[in-house]
């Protein structure tokens, strides 16, 4: 069973000088859950060889590991997973083409479509832009800073894990949780750190701290 509490979405070009490897290396060792790999001005077959060694190395460290946007991708690299937005297939397209055992994540900002991703065999959701994100730069102004307690709202609405996204650290990933999320999906927050491995174990603290409140 999946443990939500910190989901890593990786980005190289968000990463300084690191390799998105490196960051994810990092970040298992500081305690993250998830690993996402975004990769979104990469090629498909850049990302398929660099999601082939985060499998590799995701599996062998009992880390769940899906692939943004595309179900082909997730597939080949045999991925746990896919996590979709708005314009990539349907979720019921999703679980077809990956099987009933594979985790099928959809983005949403809204309890109305998170209701209904739900219906349609979402395993768990990516709210947001809970805060300000330089990070996703294609969200609508009413998808952006929709707030901790936006989330909360849908967490009261389904009966599936939600994660916060968007603009969320160690200094504000408590109210997120607090509000009913199961954990905090970030970028900048680990692939920036001085120290990647010591953001995901704050960031870690953080939501384990949060839960208990």
């Amino acid at each position: 069973m999946t443990d939500w509490g910190v989901y890593l979405v990786t980005q190289e070009s968000l990463s300084g000088d690191r390799t998105t490897r490196a960051v994810v290396e990092a970040a298992i060792d500081g305690g993250v859950d998830v690993v996402q790999l975004r990769e979104k001005d990469r090629s498909a077959r850049e990302r398929y060889h660099l999601g082939r060694k985060l499998r590799a190395l995701t599996r062998e460290e009992g880390v769940t590991f899906v692939v943004n946007d595309r179900v082909d991708l997730a597939a080949a690299v045999d991925a746990d997973g896919v996590h979709l937005g708005d314009d990539d297939l349907p979720v019921a397209v999703a679980r077809e083409r990956l099987g009933e055992e594979a985790l099928v994540g959809r983005s949403v900002s809204f309890v109305d479509d998170a209701r209904r991703a739900e219906r349609a065999g979402a395993d768990y959701l990516g709210v947001g832009a809970v805060y300000a994100t330089g990070s996703k730069g294609d969200i609508d102004d009413d998808e952006h800073e929709i707030g901790p307690e936006r989330v909360g709202e849908i967490a009261d609405a389904v009966d599936i894990p939600v994660v916060g996204i968007g603009g969320v650290t160690a200094d504000n990933a408590a109210p997120v949780v607090e509000a009913g999320a199961d954990g905090v999906a970030v970028i900048t927050a680990v692939t920036r750190a001085d120290d990647p491995e010591a953001a995901t174990r704050d960031l870690a603290e953080t939501v384990a701290d949060a839960r208990e409140d």
